[in-house]
């Protein structure tokens, strides 16, 4: 496959209702939100989520979550160790690291896509110091307006321990959701990173593809199956590898504004969202 031809930039508008789109562990887990009360996914949760899509279409993924292993390692260290492809090319000290490096971005299509740096513990001086620069960036999600967080106290039906008499402590725990929120997620790909890690207009395809289903296979207690959409995707293909127009610009060009300032929204509909035409830079294939 050959490397990228065209940048692209993306965007894509998520909505989120009574749902936990992703916890601050730093907060009791309530849903992430800036100190203006705006709402907020990191873009490590995105990838994760892009991650577990590709999985999903049988692509081979170095960052794992656990439950979701494929091929029977505990660790990243344990993947990289038992790839046949690295194994022919680690050497100790004397590993070639551009050669590990493209060996990594052949293997797994995140690598290739998102980067990685392979540093574990002991190996210092070796191929595993080798850092991997990625051609998609995505930047975290915020929320077009701010966000009300619903919490709930729950209680468990059992003691966790036995021998316990009536309900205790560990029965009980909070529950927290986004009522409704309306969040838009940035990113672009890089055509001279994706020379570098081989990543192909194949590879962007899938990317696209994982966008649009990013929520399937992604249900849980804090988010219930539906409660999590992707709306609407942007995709800014261009005719050239380094365009004259930045990729903040073409994010700019994306305008979403309530329609009844005076009601709070509860949905997609309650807002107008537009694009306005850049000189130099094709209009975005656009996917609801």
């Amino acid at each position: 496959m050959s490397a990228l031809t065209n940048k692209i930039d993306f965007a894509f508008i998520i909505s989120v209702t009574n749902a936990n789109p992703n916890g601050d562990p730093l907060n009791g887990n309530r849903p992430r939100e800036n100190y203006d009360g705006y709402g907020e996914i990191s873009d490590v949760c995105i990838k994760r989520k892009i991650r577990n899509r590709l999985q999903d279409m049988g692509e081979k993924v170095f960052v794992q979550s656990d439950d979701r292993c494929d091929d029977g390692c505990d660790s990243l260290r344990s993947r990289a160790a038992n790839c046949e492809a690295l194994k022919k090319i680690s050497s100790g000290k004397n590993t070639n690291r551009d050669e590990y490096a493209k060996a990594a971005c052949a293997e797994w299509i995140d690598v290739r896509s998102f980067g990685q740096v392979f540093a574990f513990k002991g190996e210092s001086g070796s191929a595993s110091g080798r850092s991997v620069r990625g051609p998609v960036s995505i930047h975290q999600a915020v929320s077009v307006s701010p966000v009300d967080i619903v919490s709930m106290q729950i209680t468990k039906s059992v003691n966790s321990e036995a021998g316990k008499e009536g309900k205790t402590s560990d029965t009980m725990g909070m529950k927290h959701r986004v009522e409704f929120g309306l969040y838009l997620v940035k990113g672009s790909i890089n055509c001279q990173l994706a020379e570098k890690t081989g990543f192909s207009d194949e590879d962007a395809e899938k990317i696209k593809q994982a966008l649009l289903t990013l929520f399937e296979n992604d249900c849980s207690s804090a988010r219930p199956d539906g409660s999590m959409e992707v709306c609407r995707l942007y995709w800014w293909k261009h005719d050239c590898k380094m365009p004259a127009v930045s990729t903040a610009k073409v994010h700019r060009s994306i305008k979403i504004r309530e329609k009844n300032p005076e009601k709070k929204p509860a949905s997609f509909e309650d807002y107008i969202v537009t694009v306005e035409s850049i000189p130099g830079v094709p209009a975005p294939e656009i996917y609801e």
